[in-house]
């Protein structure tokens, strides 16, 4: 089963996702200039939410995105009472013994994600075989006699250091246990690539349905203890930001993302109901202590499916504008129904086993405002009970 997530989404003057100059990231669609926000974006604001809406209330179900996992696990093997260096090299070891090598500055490569029952795994395996991996993290001295070796002649050192038993343990710990977004959003090992995960869920990024139109906020900040005879401010700038009106969409493959959760059927069925809740509420936080552009979304759309999916942006290839009757929003709302309406007459009606819409705008609907339920709740509960019942 597919479910796929439509939303509307205004918000107010705001900068919630910058690029490398600090201006609201934008890009062209339809021949004209819309406001964006990073599908990545998305996706953190998505996985901050898990953990504060409380959504997933076994902290093994989340994973952890770092470059400092030698510092997390070595510092839960301190915690059982190990030796806080010696911690840090068998660490370092045992990463090693299947290629993620970790540089001076005691950090990995790249950005490792793990689930937190896999970080566990890891440290009752260092325990276990602690002899071995501390005779095993003795410096071996480099080819050039110069103490230091290249990223690559650490990597085989650490593979030849450790008996092959071994590295197929930890191996064996990289199995994405049960972090649900993990399984959700994938991940990538370069040196694992037989431990990458491939992604349960879709997440396009999110663009104006109108033509955005940037402006600048020019501040100053004025020193409270300048003296009265002293004019001028100690701090001016410019800051960049738009108001748009964002159309959303993402889509979970269920059967994918249950394998990916080593078939837990429950926690898959929780996995999906905290990712449509927290895409609802999440809201990226850029430059939210001085806009708070806290804006819930205007129409919620989940559509269950047998097979296939219908992004659609399509929509809003021609911007959307206000009229005298209707705001963004409203037109907004309208122009989805509409080409909802223009993709079922040409194609027929898709596999699907429900459509639910909770919106603030009903009347703006013709096709599918028979589709509407009393808010986002029962929204959420319907979709979640096709989705039960899909998974029986």
């Amino acid at each position: 089963m597919i479910l796929e997530l439509h939303i509307i989404q205004n918000f107010a003057p705001s900068n919630l996702n910058r690029d490398d100059t600090g201006s609201p990231k934008d890009c062209e669609f339809g021949g004209h200039r819309r406001a964006r926000i990073s599908s990545q974006c998305l996706k953190r604001a998505v996985r901050l939410a898990f953990q504060e809406m409380g959504t997933l209330v076994r902290p093994e179900c989340l994973a952890v995105r770092t470059k400092r996992i030698v510092e997390e696990l070595s510092g839960k093997l301190a915690a059982r009472g190990r030796n806080g260096e010696e911690s840090r090299k068998v660490v370092e070891k045992a990463l090693g013994a299947v290629g993620l090598s970790v540089g001076e500055d005691g950090k990995t490569q790249y950005l490792l994600y793990l689930g937190r029952e896999e970080m566990d795994t890891i440290v009752q395996l260092c325990e276990r075989h602690w002899g071995a991996l501390k005779a095993a993290s003795a410096e071996p001295k480099a080819a050039d006699g110069k103490g230091k070796q290249s990223a690559q002649q650490q990597k085989k050192a650490g593979k030849d250091a450790v008996a092959a038993e071994l590295q197929n343990a930890m191996k064996g710990c990289l199995n994405g246990g049960h972090a649900v977004d993990l399984g959700l959003f994938g991940r990538m090992l370069a040196d694992l690539p037989e431990k990458n995960t491939a992604a349960a869920c879709q997440v396009a990024h999110a663009f104006s349905t109108n033509r955005v139109s940037m402006e600048f906020d020019y501040y100053t900040a004025v020193d409270d203890l300048k003296p009265e005879d002293t004019s001028g401010a100690d701090m001016l700038g410019t800051v960049e930001f738009n108001s748009s009106c964002f159309y959303r969409y993402a889509n979970i493959d269920a059967d994918l993302l249950r394998a990916n959760l080593s078939g837990d059927a429950d926690l898959t069925l929780a996995g999906i109901e905290a990712f449509l809740r927290a895409s609802i509420q999440a809201i990226p936080t850029g430059k939210q202590n001085s806009m708070a552009a806290h804006n819930p979304p205007s129409l919620v759309m989940v559509v269950a499916r047998e097979a296939g999916c219908w992004s659609l942006a399509n929509a809003f290839l021609q911007p959307i504008r206000p009229t005298h009757e209707r705001d963004l929003v409203q037109e907004s709302v309208a122009a989805l129904d509409g080409y909802w309406t223009k993709l079922c007459q040409m194609y027929g009606l898709p596999q699907q086993t429900g459509i639910w819409i909770a919106t603030t705008e009903r009347g703006c609907l013709t096709t599918l405002r028979e589709r509407c339920q009393t808010n986002a709740e029962e929204l959420v509960q319907e979709a979640m009970a096709s989705a039960r019942r899909a998974m029986a």
